[in-house]
């Protein structure tokens, strides 16, 4: 039978929860690095053992880990970011010229085809490539070279690459989100990129419908349909058939359409999951009511999960990195909240029950589906 490994960074430290095909009973390793912001835990989807993780400490700075038994044991690897040969400044909050500085890894993404490639997008934003298993980076600068980049602002958690997706039929083809930017779409293996944001349209900047300049929070597409992405925006669940190229609306009827994160169900391309909160400055479930929402239909016509959520005095967040998809028959789910809980569902969200609790606060969950 398969098993499960949920990966946790949390505030204080990581976690690793495993458990067995039925997914009833977890063991709970960690915290690993306890004490550090983990930023993200990310595991190789063609060698399951090898994991990264991102930690971050206002004391200690940045360091990049690496395990090659599953996360039993870690150890440091290359953690030389330097920005490379890009103009040097871009826009403060105020609009102000800024220069461009490292502050953390905030997503490491481990390539579908060499386990040596990894990923990582950072702030100040940028992305990041590894062809040694994480000993030596260099950045693929074209991407803050595009032109755009000494105009991109940070949005209210920094101005962060926080979403790289691969296409898995095409690997020169990388689509990278920024917040406060932005899409972006590679095919020459990030050389040159070109914005993805027409039909992107928000409220606050000095065009609401400009080329650059949107607070993107996550965007996600299922492997057998690499052409449809899924976006969650600061306000907007958006959907594109082309790769990007154009987006639209659908929001539906959603109670709230602000939210961080959104996932595909595993087997449903056309099954979408996000999680609704209040506003962009009430982060928290409306009502006080934890509910994942699902779309069967690619959007539009949205249904509450409810089922094992918390249904009352609620007021956690979930964040942009904190929900994952198990490749399991019928297809799981796992959230991290604020509140330190991890949700689980193995019936692609119907029912849910709280698989750990009282962690620190979860800001990312990603999940393994093992022989």
């Amino acid at each position: 039978m398969s098993r499960v490994r949920v990966l946790v960074g949390t505030r204080k430290g990581a976690f690793v929860l495993t458990a067995d095909g039925a997914r009833r009973d977890w063991d709970v390793q960690g915290p690993l690095f306890a004490g550090w912001e983990v930023f993200h835990v990310a595991g190789s989807p063609v060698a399951p053992d090898r994991l990264y993780a991102s930690q971050a400490s206002s004391w200690f700075g940045q360091v990049v880990h690496r395990s090659d038994d599953g996360g039993a044991t870690w150890r440091t690897v290359g953690n030389e970011f330097a920005y490379d040969g890009v103009p040097g400044t871009h826009q403060w909050y105020d609009g102000t010229p800024h220069p461009w500085e490292f502050a953390k890894v905030w997503h490491l993404e481990p390539s579908l085809s060499d386990p040596e490639v990894v990923y990582a997008g950072v702030e100040d934003a940028a992305l990041f490539r590894s062809d040694d298993g994480g000993e030596t980076w260099r950045e693929l600068s074209g991407l803050r070279g595009h032109g755009s980049g000494p105009h991109w602002q940070p949005g209210a958690g920094g101005l962060c690459l926080h979403t790289i997706l691969q296409h898995p039929g095409d690997p020169a083809r990388l689509t990278v989100a920024i917040s406060a930017a932005g899409a972006f779409r590679t095919d020459d293996a990030g050389a040159t990129w070109r914005p993805v944001n027409r039909g992107l349209r928000s409220e606050g900047i000095p065009d609401e419908r400009a080329e650059v300049g949107h607070c993107v929070h996550k965007i996600t597409a299922h492997p057998d349909r690499p052409e449809t992405l899924f976006m969650q925006k600061h306000w907007d669940v958006m959907r594109s058939d082309d790769g990007g190229g154009t987006w639209a609306e659908v929001s539906g009827d959603l109670p709230t359409d602000f939210g961080f994160p959104v996932a595909v169900h595993a087997h449903e391309p056309e099954t979408v999951y996000v999680v609704p909160i209040t506003s962009d400055s009430l982060h928290y479930p409306p009502d006080g009511r934890l509910r994942v929402y699902r779309s069967r239909t690619g959007g539009h016509e949205w249904e509450p999960l409810t089922a094992g959520l918390p249904q009352e005095h609620c007021y956690v967040n979930v964040l942009r990195d904190a929900l994952a998809v198990d490749a399991m028959d019928p297809c799981g789910l796992y959230v991290g909240t604020t509140g330190g809980q991890v949700y689980a569902t193995a019936d692609a969200g119907d029912t849910w029950s709280p698989i750990v609790r009282d962690l620190p606060a979860v800001l990312s969950v990603e999940v393994q589906t093992l022989p």
